[in-house]
């Protein structure tokens, strides 16, 4: 069964940071392009940033210098680290991981939310 279970949300000041983590099972994690996404009310789903299997990464324009992801293949998991956080950055988080192998399949977490307010 595969399981991907995001944690480290929360309720944080402008300004603050949080650490998101997704931990991964049930897969072979090291043949997985892992992506963080985010969904404000209202909004459609968007891509905030991903990570693939030799760790390249790229991130949304609105998060750069801001956000950082990265990996432990070692430990199945996936994080975001989020400073300077902003109001506009409040949503649901989710993390998805991508099959590299051709065929594979696409997984998403359940989400988990990030508050920025004052």
């Amino acid at each position: 069964q595969v399981q991907l279970v995001e944690s480290g949300g929360g309720l944080v000041q402008p300004g603050g940071s949080l650490r998101l983590s997704c931990a991964a099972s049930g897969i072979t994690f090291n043949i997985y392009r892992m992506g963080w996404y985010r969904q404000a009310p209202g909004k459609q789903r968007e891509l905030v940033a991903t990570i693939t299997r030799s760790t390249n990464s790229k991130y949304a324009d609105s998060v750069k210098g801001r956000f950082t992801i990265s990996r432990d293949n070692g430990k199945n998991t996936v994080y975001l680290q989020m400073n300077s956080l902003k109001p506009e950055d409040t949503a649901v988080y989710y993390c998805k991981g991508n099959s590299e192998v051709p065929g594979g399949y696409d997984y998403w977490g359940q989400g988990t939310q990030v508050t920025v307010s004052s």
